[in-house]
């Protein structure tokens, strides 16, 4: 079959099953046949070889029972690169590059050191170390092979100024360890969160997911631990919860945070609380 009749079947057998059905069937042909999507525009007419059209096939019927193609192809992009993925992490999503944005807006001197607790693929912190290529950004994770797919990110996109390690949060560094920003992506679903049983999620690490005190027991350890790893004016900002803001800006306030507040997302959803030490 040609490709544009294979992407036309693909994407009514998806509709059922995807928000974006055009574009998973996209994503999972230009996987197969190792093209850019912009490809199979320009190269519809050409016909597909029984094998991979097979192949696509069971590509397709992996994603009809809710698989998620950043599993299923293995890569996903974010802030514009595009990183290796696994079941052993969370799959980066559009959401967190809030936290990026509001990191770097505090990221504005020459040189800084930068902690990102609980990095998974990586993602935010080589998206933090891409714009600052003269910081020194750290990654940490308490699954192994977070640490080594982290660090596979890295080496095939070249940055040198990211280091990964597997730390229990704030486990491998010692009492004299500062940094001037520390930003976090921690688990914050509770084990009756609804959202568990939908979309993605269904299929990602619970442990990467579900903290204790309905989600936010890891939250609330970052904010009472964060103190004493920061420099003077230090920066500690963390993702959470739509329901979770007003809990956590009051342990950040009880921890001894200043200028404390809560970032929207593009969809007005209270996304990222962030505050810092003071200075001196």
């Amino acid at each position: 079959m040609r490709i544009d009749q294979l992407l036309v079947t693909a994407t009514q057998r998806l509709v059922p099953f995807s928000d974006t059905p055009r574009l998973d069937a996209e994503l999972l042909l230009a996987y197969l046949l190792e093209r850019e999507r912009v490809w199979l525009y320009t190269w519809g007419d050409r016909e597909v070889e029984p094998g991979t059209e097979a192949r696509f096939h069971d590509l397709l019927a992996a994603r009809e029972q809710g698989q998620p193609i950043a599993y299923l192809i293995g890569q996903r992009e974010f802030w514009g690169l595009m990183l290796s993925t696994s079941k052993a992490t969370l799959i980066p999503r559009p959401d967190t590059e809030l936290l990026v944005e509001e990191a770097l807006k505090r990221a504005q001197a020459a040189r800084g050191r930068l902690l990102d607790l609980g990095t998974g693929t990586g993602a935010i912190a080589l998206a933090l170390a891409s714009e600052r290529p003269q910081w020194s950004v750290f990654g940490v994770d308490i699954i192994e092979a977070a640490v080594q797919l982290a660090r596979t990110n890295a080496t095939r996109l070249g940055m040198s100024n990211v280091h990964f390690m597997r730390s229990d949060w704030f486990s491998a560094f010692g009492e004299n360890e500062r940094f001037d920003i520390i930003v976090s992506n921690p688990p914050y679903l509770a084990d009756s969160d609804p959202h568990l049983e939908r979309g993605d999620v269904r299929f990602e690490p619970r442990s990467a997911l579900i903290a204790a005190q309905d989600g936010l027991a890891d939250l609330y350890h970052l904010a009472r631990s964060a103190q004493d790893y920061l420099e003077p004016g230090g920066w500690l900002l963390v993702e959470h919860g739509m329901a979770q803001g007003e809990a956590v800006q009051a342990v950040f306030r009880a921890s001894g945070f200043i200028d404390v507040e809560t970032c929207h997302d593009l969809g007005g959803r209270p996304r990222v609380t962030l505050g810092h030490v003071a200075h001196g």
